[in-house]
């Protein structure tokens, strides 16, 4: 099928199963343009919560979909593509963290939502890129177990008085991104404005101008007087950039930030997703309840 015959068949399945299709930022361009909400991952959990439709589309990873099966019980989730992972989620296992805890009984557990539910049933409260800093301040603890991504924990340890004990995960896309990059870039456009994800290296961060999750990165965008931007995360989000900002001209930093995952996702597995209804995502409840009060306490704080 075409593009266009695609787009309407899965108006039609939307209509047929009372489904809202959300997806990442990261998404292909034109998947995202399918979809009835585009954001990050904070404003997808709080989108899923709030949403009238008997089934969710996820067009995202794996973590992200049990992250809306976690918050809506009630409702069907389907993942776009079964195949999507996180190579960062698999860094950690529910046994790992436990061990960690073992290590460490006075720190609290702040699991970045980059995990999977096992993981994050075994943690206090979970966060964003975006919430990172103010999940932490809002803990009575000292101490702070921190886990996947070690780089967006160090990001945050800069911030806060709090001894923060990282787990040393990443995000191979981001990891991509070293300090040449950034030189090379701002020798090329010296007036340039760059914006780097907080799950970089520090070596990376202390070289940008901001470190933004993707949601501050779009916001960022428009409303900074900058008319080059160079940009730091995963190249899908240039698409809704360059969508929303279209006077402004944007640069990846390098090539290779590319998550193969994101993109294994097309207009046909969203098809054939909704007319199988396949790829449901199911969550065990003493799982799903112990992650639900971990997600629950992060959307509380801001």
């Amino acid at each position: 099928m075409e593009g266009i015959e695609l787009r309407d068949k899965i108006d039609k399945l939307k209509k047929s199963l009372n489904a809202v299709i959300v997806a990442h930022n990261y998404q292909r361009p034109e998947v995202q343009d399918i979809a009835d909400f585009v954001g990050d991952s904070l404003e997808l959990a709080r989108r899923c919560t709030q949403v009238d439709a008997e089934v969710i589309v996820f067009c995202g990873v794996h973590f992200m979909a049990e992250s809306a099966a976690i918050l809506n019980p009630e409702r069907t989730v389907l993942l776009s593509e079964a195949d999507a992972g996180c190579p960062m989620a698999d860094m950690i296992s529910a046994e790992d963290l436990r061990e960690w805890k073992e290590r460490y009984p006075n720190a609290a557990v702040v699991c970045y939502v980059n995990s999977t539910a096992a993981v994050k049933a075994q943690s206090d409260i979970c966060c964003t890129s975006a919430n990172g800093l103010e999940v932490v301040e809002s803990l009575s603890h000292d101490e702070i177990i921190f886990v996947p991504d070690q780089h967006l924990g160090h990001y945050i340890a800069t911030k806060t008085d709090k001894r923060m004990i990282l787990y040393p995960g990443f995000c191979p896309p981001h990891q991509r991104l070293v300090p040449r990059h950034i030189k090379l870039g701002k020798e090329l456009h010296p007036d340039a404005v760059v914006l780097v994800h907080p799950e970089c290296s520090s070596e990376v961060i202390a070289l940008a101008d901001r470190a933004l999750s993707t949601s501050q990165t779009i916001r960022y965008v428009k409303e900074s007087d900058a008319k080059i931007i160079l940009i730091g995360t995963e190249e899908g989000i240039l698409h809704r950039m360059r969508r929303e900002s279209p006077e402004k001209t944007f640069h990846l930093l390098t090539t290779g930030l590319l998550c193969p995952d994101m993109k294994r996702t097309s207009l046909e597995s969203v098809v054939r997703t909704m007319e199988q209804r396949r790829n449901v995502v199911k969550v065990p409840e003493d799982v799903r309840v112990a992650a639900k009060l971990a997600l629950d306490r992060m959307l509380a704080v801001i």
